[in-house]
């Protein structure tokens, strides 16, 4: 805004960004690409009026992001919420690697059961696999750095729901980065090309 001569104060972009993320989010993940099978879990953790509080996410074996959830605990049943979230994105996993959590095993083994009794295709889905490693799991560590990188410098939120809006924002432009949108025209836009086709 500077650059074109315009003032605008940081509450104000602040407001923007609480009201367009989840709206330009809802239109991203419309527009964005088939996942692997192999999919990697893990939760990190974000601050919110001094307390902290669970950030799940998933990505896929290329890196791309499968799906996001910011809770206010870290339990069975917000595991289940975020796994049937993510279960809802255009391709099911056929593994996925999970830390030593258990909680986390539970709640794919419930949802995989729930997901395959309630599927209407002829087909029959196959039972996703479970691989536990701390090690293997190294490739959602890095990429929650990325998303922990943009959060720092904000000193914590303060409420939840300003927490989940603003997060949205910053993993959209992440999967923006990824070039995770499905582009007919230009192959390789650039992030200001993709992100002027959301907002459009």
């Amino acid at each position: 805004m500077a650059e074109r001569g315009v003032s605008v104060d940081h509450a104000t972009i602040h407001r923007w960004v609480i009201r367009y993320s989840p709206k330009l989010l809802e239109r991203s993940n419309s527009r964005k690409r088939a996942v692997t099978g192999k999919w990697h879990i893990d939760e990190t953790y974000i601050k919110v009026r001094g307390q902290w509080q669970s950030h799940y996410r998933a990505i896929d074996s290329n890196g791309d992001t499968v799906e996001f959830w910011f809770s206010e605990q870290r339990n069975l049943a917000a595991a289940k919420r975020f796994l049937r979230k993510a279960l809802k994105r255009p391709g099911r996993p056929e593994r996925i690697v999970i830390d030593g959590s258990q909680t986390n095993r539970e709640a794919i083994v419930a949802c995989d059961t729930t997901d395959r009794l309630q599927d209407r295709s002829r087909c029959m889905l196959q039972l996703i696999q479970i691989r536990q490693s701390r090690c293997l799991n190294n490739r959602i560590e890095h990429d929650h750095r990325r998303i922990k990188r943009r959060v720092r410098p904000m000193l914590g939120f303060k409420s939840i729901d300003s927490a989940r809006a603003i997060l949205s924002g910053i993993e959209m432009i992440h999967m923006i980065r990824k070039g995770q949108a499905k582009c007919a025209k230009n192959p390789q836009p650039s992030l200001a090309e993709q992100f002027e086709r959301l907002a459009a």
